[in-house]
């Protein structure tokens, strides 16, 4: 487990840290393969918890009882839950996101996991359901982001490309490419192959990708705030998107 808090690791071996039980009982509803699991004490405090602890039994899962001092050891996480499982991480091409007949969503170098997770999450709840991380964005497999996610990630098909091999990809595949910008103009045609690129925190979309944009969007704001957290924006953006292309009700 100590091994697969590192992203070469992780990447090597597909595996994926989950923890909380939130994370994991969602990632349990979504198939994940659940190769064991160390719980203590502390998992058995709750109802949620307890149900938690049933499920994984009764699911004939490899689940070893330690303290909560030792948990605490190998967690990310400022304070336990009682459980921390290794999954195995789904596999995504680029070719797979980028034919899919749905809206993706395009990571371009966003490196808060928080931000990752929670754009995950969004994504997932709005139809966006590819997703493909560029270079420089938080690994989405990292124990924090899949926290974040609330386990969302594993009912998403993600995929990691590098910023010139997307470029490539989305150009081939003649999607609609939408950027979040600040300039943005909201002004969009209904469609299903959108692929929305929210970029880095500070530096926004990266030019290369700029170029392709078939449009930009931007969320309005009227109050005194300068600008939005990426992934409260991102998560708007892709509600509106999601509206335009369903249509008035």
């Amino acid at each position: 487990m100590k091994r697969l808090t590192v992203r070469r690791q992780r990447e090597r071996e597909r595996l994926v840290l989950v923890e909380g039980v939130r994370t994991l009982s969602e990632a349990l509803r979504a198939g994940a393969d659940v190769r064991f699991a160390l719980v203590s004490g502390r998992l058995r405090s709750t109802d949620l918890g307890r149900n938690l602890e049933a499920r994984l039994l009764a699911g004939g899962f490899d689940v070893t009882m330690i303290d909560d001092e030792e948990l605490a050891k190998v967690s990310s996480a400022e304070s336990s839950q009682g459980v921390l499982a290794v999954c195995e991480q789904s596999q995504t091409t680029l070719g797979q996101v980028v034919s899919a007949t749905c809206p993706i969503l395009i990571l371009d170098a966003l490196q808060d996991p928080g931000n990752v997770g929670t754009l995950i999450r969004s994504a997932v709840a709005f139809g966006f359901n590819g997703i493909i991380a560029l270079d420089g964005t938080a690994d989405p497999w990292g124990a924090k982001v899949v926290r974040a996610s609330a386990g969302a990630a594993f009912r998403a098909s993600i995929a990691l490309a590098s910023a010139a091999d997307a470029a490539q990809a989305l150009t081939d595949a003649d999607r609609t490419v939408v950027v979040a910008a600040s300039e943005g103009k909201n002004v969009l045609k209904r469609t299903d192959d959108i692929a929305l690129v929210v970029g880095n925190e500070g530096a926004g979309v990266r030019e290369g990708l700029r170029q392709l944009a078939d449009a930009t969007i931007c969320v309005p704001v009227e109050g005194p705030v300068e600008s939005l957290n990426a992934g409260i924006a991102g998560s708007i953006l892709m509600h509106q998107i999601t509206r335009e292309r369903k249509g008035p009700h």
